[in-house]
């Protein structure tokens, strides 16, 4: 375990990020759901799929009497299809920017240990050191404008 973590956080008033062995939550269903649909819709068949039904849709329009509630219809799905789509595929985009952060900030903790320790020989660390450790957790402190 890592100085820093024995120490709780002792060294820095900032506060830091979590580390992966902090991170004990089991996904919930809604997180494994969009996992698989995530899943499905990347899949390249799927993509050649919704260029057949764009190819196929394309032409009733000139077949269809009722043109305008087609049109309707074919827009009103494809928009509640997207929204969704948006919304699982952004679920499992954060849970992996979120595990990318805990990896990074695990990987900041141990350079830093090293570093702490080798700064009695290389007192030009000391800085360096400093400002590895801000950086763990700076994801939750910095704004993004």
């Amino acid at each position: 375990m890592s100085e820093r973590r024995r120490n709780n956080h002792n060294d820095d008033s900032h506060g830091h990020g979590e580390m992966p062995s902090d991170v004990r939550e089991p996904l919930s269903v809604f997180d494994r759901f969009a996992t698989k649909a995530s899943d499905f819709v990347s899949r390249a068949w799927f993509f050649l799929m919704c260029v057949l039904m764009v190819v196929l849709w394309a032409p009733s329009y000139f077949v269809l009497q009722e043109v305008d509630t087609w049109q309707l219809i074919i827009n009103t799905v494809t928009t509640i299809v997207t929204f969704l789509l948006v919304a699982l595929l952004q679920n499992t985009q954060k849970r992996a920017d979120d595990a990318t952060q805990h990896k990074l900030n695990a990987i900041a903790d141990g350079l830093a240990d090293l570093m702490r320790r080798t700064a009695a020989q290389y007192p030009e660390l000391d800085q360096d050191l400093r400002e590895l450790r801000d950086a763990v957790g700076l994801e939750d402190r910095e704004s993004a404008s």
